[in-house]
């Protein structure tokens, strides 16, 4: 019995030997140095915008020789910060974080630094200062969508605008920007503002009900990303006003520049995913590695309208 019980353990020892070698070499790169394992947890998969920034990360990662695991935070702080106590426990060599928001995502951040691992915020920001931070300026695309509705408008009339998920860095932001330029420009009013989440068909709906409060009274709309605008823009052609109100929002995804092409959006403000999501993941693999990295990328906000189209269209 007792000689059974050895010959079991050596079995089972070789098995758990057999399965952690096959692993190790998963893991491992063509020279057989172990891959970089980067640990990503994306504010929600179900935002377009959201989606072409994880893709880029995910061709660079590629490019780089590097293993991504990428997750969806469901718009949810707590579950975004479940996540990355997951990818420490997992011992990952870096995370990327798209902040679900600046205040609840933050102990993600500080979990990530107690734990000595590198954290990239990506496209939106935490209070918690992580390793490096790679976006825009949010500020400056809500100035740049304002400043065009004021040259639209001569400088009067009566503003709306549709916020993005509240208590998000872009959210905070392009508040900020739209009310530094509201501010300048007292001959425009801000008739209602409200929250439409980042989703095209909340904005739909959410647009029907201030058409039935304001109606014509309304001449412009400033969606705060390209989802909401063209949920507006449904929403405005259905109550046959679009061709009344102006509506301009921001990212620059594919359906909006279809939408400016076709006329039925106004404008819509570039937001460069590509260059996000490449530069988050290079950062993290210089910061898993020991090299010089920028603690801070800021990539510079477009204006597209019809007069530019071209530029931004594949």
């Amino acid at each position: 019995m007792k000689l059974n019980s050895i010959c079991s353990f050596v079995l089972i020892a070789s098995v758990f030997v057999g399965c952690n070698q096959s692993k190790n070499s998963e893991s491992e790169t063509k020279d057989g140095t172990r891959k970089l394992v980067i640990g990503s947890t994306m504010l929600s998969m179900q935002n377009e915008f959201v989606v072409n920034v994880s893709d880029e990360m995910e061709a660079k990662a590629k490019e780089l020789g590097v293993e991504l695991i990428t997750v969806d935070a469901e718009r949810s702080a707590l579950k975004q910060v479940e996540q990355v106590e997951s990818f420490i426990a997992q011992g990952v060599d870096a995370i990327v974080m798209n902040p679900c928001e600046v205040e609840a995502s933050s102990p993600a951040v500080k979990l990530a630094l107690d734990a000595k691992i590198p954290i990239i915020n990506v496209n939106s920001e935490t209070t918690a200062k992580p390793t490096s931070f790679v976006g825009s300026d949010d500020v400056e695309s809500a100035r740049i969508a304002m400043n065009y509705i004021v040259k639209k408008l001569g400088g009067k009339g009566n503003v709306i605008m549709m916020h993005g998920y509240m208590g998000q860095a872009a959210q905070i932001k392009r508040d900020k920007g739209a009310k530094e330029i509201l501010k300048a420009n007292p001959g425009l009013k801000l008739l209602a503002e409200q929250s439409g989440e980042w989703d095209r068909a909340k904005a739909m709906s959410l647009t029907e009900n201030w058409v039935q409060s304001y109606g014509t009274k309304i001449n412009a709309v400033f969606a705060q990303n390209d989802e909401m605008g063209l949920g507006v823009v449904k929403a405005l052609e259905a109550a046959g006003l679009k061709n009344k109100i102006i509506v301009v929002s921001i990212d620059a995804i594919p359906d909006a520049l279809q939408a400016v092409k076709k006329g039925t959006l106004d404008a819509t403000v570039y937001q460069n995913a590509k260059q996000q999501g490449s530069k988050a993941i290079e950062n993290a693999v210089k910061a898993a590695k020991g090299e010089a990295f920028e603690k801070e990328v800021l990539i510079p906000f477009q204006l597209v309208t019809k007069e530019n189209l071209s530029e931004f269209l594949k």
